[in-house]
């Protein structure tokens, strides 16, 4: 047994209002930079839809993850080894802009210097990336709220697999919302698809990452990521993904998403888990297993033979201490009602999510019933085969018992707590029907429900001892040696593809050029153009208001 650690989150559906705020600070932190306009590390999708970029879950087309061979032995889906070193200067399996979208501003210079009219000025939209006007199409966040819709949620793959039981008719439409980041895998293939080495796993905490010194702008990461949450910086030339904030969770802070989330859905915490067995797990043969045999990787913090192996794998004291204080663990295993997101990509997320609830209770209550009593709740769970195969798909493999076992765990827990709010004696046979005790059952509605700010973040800080493992280190790669393929400087793999500037200085330069630049696409030495949608609202940016004239005075004359 080898014990690792594994910074984790998870997040309940069911308390998830769409707001986009995650989405938002998230853009703001990490890719308010020109060359990834088109990038969100963190986004909303509503479900049914066809999510970001389009049709991302469609690995018959995309190739993205594991697969097993013939012979029962993991293997990329893209293809081995040789096959993406014979397709490395061109790889068919990309999204292109369109699968994503043209991202765009406006031209706000028309609203600021437009003379009086009688018609009011219009911003028209112009491409961040061309910066020329444009149509707006798509964006990242197109299906809002048009999951029922049939012009939009008949191109949803997982709802192409069960076609014959989903009807979008207006009595039977349902929606939800889900909030994707990077899934910081335990068997990410981003990083086994990289042919420079530049993604890696920090042995640390588990967290992904790029090394932009030794990107070279293959892209295969973006065509073995599953989940497509690996992109491309079109001015730099380098791979960019989600890093979990780490450096705020290096010292104990909560990821910006987390941080900023209004419906408080997100926990984060430490896990750990047996890396031994990694390879086992994601090689488990039917799909519909994969959940199981990744839950099995999670190792008790609390069982006396973890804790010594733990010590003896070098992890610090307080780290063992977070973790069996971790919300993710009681969440996963404890109470089981956290879920992977598509385990069948095997590549053994570590972002779950909590199946919502809140669908089931609205139909029960619509039909006159009672909506918190657990034995209408458990049949209309039974009865609502729609919702239970889509969430399914999406967390099980098409598995829908462990599904129905979350959501009656959920109804279980309304129905103990109402007897407890009205003031009546709790019914254990509740509790018991679903596998847990009634002290259980008002443990997780307190973690769901009332847990403080350091009950739902359990983060332990870095310590200065492992300060050399954090560093960006990444293994050898045969490609990787002087003169070999994409070893060069400035070129054709970016304007700056020797070496990256500090996110931070990158950020505040950047934000400079953007405020008084003559393109909104590709700033330079600008004279007067303002761009609204950059300007942090601190000073006047040069060309925001129209030149003072000196020779003028604004005192009027006294009268005499």
């Amino acid at each position: 047994m080898r014990v690792m650690a594994q910074m984790a989150m998870v997040m309940n559906l069911d308390k998830c209002i769409g707001c986009h705020t995650c989405s938002v600070t998230c853009k703001q932190t990490w890719t308010n930079r020109a060359g990834v306009e088109y990038v969100w590390f963190n986004n909303v999708e509503t479900r049914p839809g066809q999510g970001y970029p389009r049709g991302y879950e469609d690995q018959d087309r995309w190739r993205g993850g594991w697969t097993l061979s013939r012979r029962g032995r993991l293997r990329l889906r893209g293809g081995g080894r040789w096959r993406r070193l014979a397709s490395i200067f061109s790889n068919p399996k990309l999204p292109a802009l369109q699968d994503y979208y043209e991202p765009w501003t406006y031209d706000y210079a028309d609203l600021t210097t437009a003379p009086l009219q009688t018609h009011t000025p219009v911003a028209r939209p112009r491409s961040l990336i061309s910066g020329k006007p444009t149509a707006i199409t798509w964006s990242a966040n197109w299906d809002d709220n048009l999951a029922g819709a049939p012009a939009h949620g008949q191109h949803d793959p997982i709802r192409k697999r069960i076609e014959d039981k989903v009807r979008f008719e207006f009595e039977q439409t349902f929606m939800f919302y889900l909030p994707r980041i990077c899934e910081h895998c335990l068997n990410p293939s981003c990083a086994a698809s990289c042919p420079s080495g530049a993604i890696y796993k920090r042995s640390e905490d588990g967290i992904v990452l790029v090394d932009s010194d030794r990107c070279r702008g293959w892209r295969m990461c973006v065509s073995g990521c599953p989940y497509k949450k690996v992109y491309f910086n079109h001015r730099t030339g380098k791979a960019e993904k989600c890093t979990f904030c780490f450096p705020r969770v290096e010292v104990g802070l909560p990821t910006v998403c987390a941080e900023t989330c209004v419906g408080r859905l997100r926990y984060i915490g430490l896990v750990l888990y047996d890396a031994d067995r990694v390879l086992d797990a994601a090689s488990t043969p039917s799909d519909t297993d994969l959940y199981e045999a990744q839950r099995e990787l999670l190792l008790d913090p609390h069982d006396p033979a973890v804790v010594a192996a733990a010590e003896t794998a070098g992890i610090p004291g307080d780290w063992i201490a977070a973790a069996q204080r971790s919300p993710i663990y009681a969440l996963i295993n404890t109470y089981r009602v956290a879920l992977p997101l598509h385990p069948e990509y095997r590549t053994m997320p570590m972002v779950w999510y909590i199946p919502p609830l809140s669908p089931v209770v609205d139909i029960v209550r619509d039909t006159g019933h009672d909506a918190e009593d657990h034995g209408n709740l458990f049949a209309a769970i039974d009865a609502l085969r729609i919702p239970v195969d889509y969430l399914a798909h999406l967390f099980t493999a098409g598995d829908p018992k462990p599904v129905v076992a979350v959501l009656q765990k959920l109804a279980a827990m309304r129905s103990y707590m109402r007897d407890i709010n009205l003031g009546r004696e709790p019914q254990e046979r509740i509790a018991a029907r679903v596998g847990l005790s009634g002290e259980q059952i008002y443990d997780l509605y307190r973690l769901l429900a009332l847990a403080k700010y350091d009950e739902r973040y359990v983060i332990p800080q870095a310590h200065a001892e492992q300060a050399h493992g954090l560093e960006e280190l990444a293994t050898e790669c045969s490609l990787d040696y002087d003169g070999g393929p994409g070893m060069g400087g400035s070129g054709p793999f970016g304007e700056s593809s020797g070496g990256a500037s500090p996110i931070a200085v990158e950020n505040f330069h950047m934000l400079a050029d953007r405020q008084c630049s003559d393109s909104v696409a590709a700033p330079a030495d600008g004279e007067v153009r303002v761009n609204l949608l950059n300007w942090d609202g601190k000073g006047h940016p040069r060309g925001l208001l129209p030149p003072r004239d000196r020779s003028r005075t604004d005192t009027p004359e006294k009268p005499k």
